[in-house]
């Protein structure tokens, strides 16, 4: 397939488990992508397996501090550089925890809410500058199934997943009128790296609240991007798709 042949792209939290498959699928799709980490480390490991898979891909590896809207502005700027124009923003990276309320550290908060909130804001506006100017492009954010029904704990995730959806929204609107879409995909439980490493004991519990029978795969979620991202969304902004197999809970 090539839905977004022609198109670049730049995939923050792009070295691993969802950001690492969506990287892919977009390159396998005939995207030109810049791949983004929080270290140079594992940007190199993630280039380095793309280009052992496929040595042609055309895919760079930056490593932007997403709290710092000039290097932020820098990273969009040198994407375009790259390759010559920049059509599709996904603000994949960010953090979660668990802790009770009780045990909350104030400073934890605001270091979730920097990183899955304020360095989506940064990201969005150094995009659709960009976008606005050379006619159109897509803003992809990544949710969470817990950013519409909330968690029993860590209530800094959630919370910082609901401001994205509210960024979302209205973005979509705002941005509309410079043919630039802005969507979100919500994931539900998925097999990366934290999730695969949990006994079999936790793991069926989990597949037991999933009406379709398993948990979900980064691939799973990669596909929703693919889709929001391609010609064929072209009249969906202001969405927050599930992908999570009807899990509610």
């Amino acid at each position: 397939m090539d839905l977004l042949k022609g198109k670049v792209a730049m995939v923050t939290g792009g070295t691993r488990g969802i950001g690492y498959a969506i990287v892919k699928t977009y390159l396998d799709n005939g995207a030109s992508v810049a791949l983004c980490g929080s270290r140079q480390e594992t940007v190199d490991k993630a280039l380095a397996q793309l280009k052992a898979e496929n040595p042609d891909y055309p895919v760079i590896g930056l490593c932007p501090d997403l709290g710092n809207p000039e290097e932020v502005a820098a990273a969009v700027a040198q994407t375009k550089e790259a390759f010559g124009r920049f059509d599709i923003l996904v603000n994949n990276a960010g953090i979660s925890a668990r802790e009770s309320i009780y045990d909350y550290k104030p400073e934890d908060f605001t270091k979730i809410m920097n990183l899955n909130v304020t360095a989506v804001f940064n990201c969005a506006q150094a995009a659709a500058k960009v976008m606005k100017e050379q006619g159109g492009g897509v803003i992809l954010n990544t949710s969470s199934m817990v950013s519409l029904h909330g968690q029993p704990s860590g209530v800094g995730y959630p919370a910082s997943k609901f401001a994205v959806n509210g960024l979302t929204k209205s973005l979509a609107r705002e941005l509309g009128k410079d043919n630039i879409r802005v969507n979100a995909v919500a994931p539900g439980i998925t097999r990366t790296d934290m999730v695969a490493a949990l006994p079999e004991a936790m793991i069926k519990p989990l597949i037991a609240t999933i009406p379709l029978g398993r948990v979900g795969e980064p691939e799973d979620v990669a596909n929703a991007f693919l889709f929001l991202a391609s010609d064929l969304a072209s009249y969906v902004t202001g969405e927050i798709l599930s992908v999570d197999g009807a899990a509610r809970s």
